[in-house]
């Protein structure tokens, strides 16, 4: 299998080249295996978190925090995501520690990736387009979960 080299506060490591999840997310997958229930069997929920990332890359262009092609392509990668494509990326435990930081990551690092291709980088190039600094600009997970879980419940409400 090859891989690609990224870097947390952990240090470097060994990320599936395949893979649109990153170093962070591998982390979590691996020291929060708790129920083997994965977030991509949730895809209400999925789409529901994109779409607070989506919004925040719209208002923070908006406000002149994000550059339009950087905003364009985390736009288009969360329109593909909410079209269905990925979801298998999503592997956190759906139960983990850090009050949803593992989730609020898995989903930053997978738009990220995405958005880096459509750029024309490679996954992992985060100077480009970066998990926390460009797709989570302006959030926190303790804002950015609690609003994707009212989105979802309001989706599963309506049907």
């Amino acid at each position: 299998m090859s891989t690609r080299k990224e870097h947390d506060l952990l240090g470097d490591r060994d990320v599936p080249a395949d893979a649109y999840y990153g170093v962070q997310t591998l982390r979590a997958f691996e020291n929060f295996n708790i129920t083997g229930v994965r977030l991509h069997q949730f895809d209400t929920f999925i789409n529901a978190f994109v779409q607070v990332k989506k919004a925040a890359a719209l208002a923070n262009h908006e406000v002149g925090a994000l550059d339009g092609k950087i905003k364009d392509a985390i736009v288009a990668a969360c329109d593909e995501i909410l079209d269905g494509k990925l979801h298998d990326q999503f592997i956190v435990d759906m139960i983990q520690g850090g009050a949803g930081t593992s989730t609020n990551m898995n989903v930053n690092e997978v738009i990220a990736n995405r958005a880096l291709e459509i750029l024309g980088h490679q996954k992992g190039e985060y100077q480009y387009c970066h998990p926390n600094n460009h797709v989570n600009h302006g959030q926190s997970t303790n804002d950015a979960y609690p609003t994707a879980l009212h989105v979802a419940l309001d989706a599963y409400i309506e049907r």
